[in-house]
């Protein structure tokens, strides 16, 4: 009976073991969601990078404020001057450093603006709109964040597919890239999150500058 015991012991012993479970993408994002929606305000310090097939690579940087998914501003110190402002009515896109003398305004439409408040467009209802796949962990300084794939579940989304990494300790997105339907590939970095810092109204308000064309695409 000892030898049998002794035996099954040594099989046990080279039987390899098992894989570690792998974490629950969806409940991750949907985790991070929740999180974002419990937000009075958030602040941050971006760069971005855009890898355009047509025009190259694009660098800029600045700060982020937002406060729910229909307000927003970044304004930007490379290039320097450049601003985009969502103030609950309008989208404004001010950019003198690629077209001078003008400011685009376009209607907020009711869902998320994709493009410009992307922390909205992927954290507002992402179980309705994405198929979340866990990629890896990764660290960051002394930050460990998770890294999830998404696909597009919905037909009407402008991209192909987009990665998010998610910081484990406050579930806050620390960067997402994505890859639009043009080809073009661009990755926004956040550092220095401040969660429900506190902010003004005047934060999202546009001031066009005196001798500025209002370019209306309502």
């Amino acid at each position: 009976m000892r030898v049998h015991l002794v035996a099954a012991a040594a099989l046990l012993a080279l039987r390899p073991a098992a894989a570690p479970a792998q974490p629950d993408a969806a409940g991750l994002l949907g985790r991070s969601a929740r999180v974002y929606r419990s937000l009075g305000a958030l602040r941050a310090e971006f760069t971005q990078v855009i890898d355009d097939p047509m025009v190259g690579r694009l660098d800029s940087r600045g700060v982020l404020v937002q406060s729910g998914a229909s307000k927003l501003s970044m304004k930007f110190s490379d290039p320097k001057g450049d601003e985009i402002v969502i103030d609950g009515r309008h989208v404004w896109v001010y950019t003198p450093s690629t077209a001078p003398g003008q400011v685009i305004r376009l209607p907020v439409p009711s869902g998320p603006v994709y493009g410009y408040n992307l922390l909205a467009w992927f954290l507002d209802k992402p179980s309705e709109r994405y198929t979340a796949t866990y990629v890896r962990e990764e660290r960051s300084g002394t930050r460990t964040l998770d890294v999830l794939a998404l696909l597009p579940a919905v037909p009407d989304l402008p991209f192909r597919r987009a990665t998010i990494a998610l910081d484990r300790d406050d579930g806050l997105p620390r960067r997402i890239e994505i890859e639009e339907l043009s080809g073009a590939r661009r990755t926004l970095t956040l550092t220095k999150l401040q969660p429900n810092a506190g902010v003004s109204a005047s934060q999202f308000t546009f001031a066009v500058p005196r001798g500025v064309r209002i370019v209306d695409q309502s």
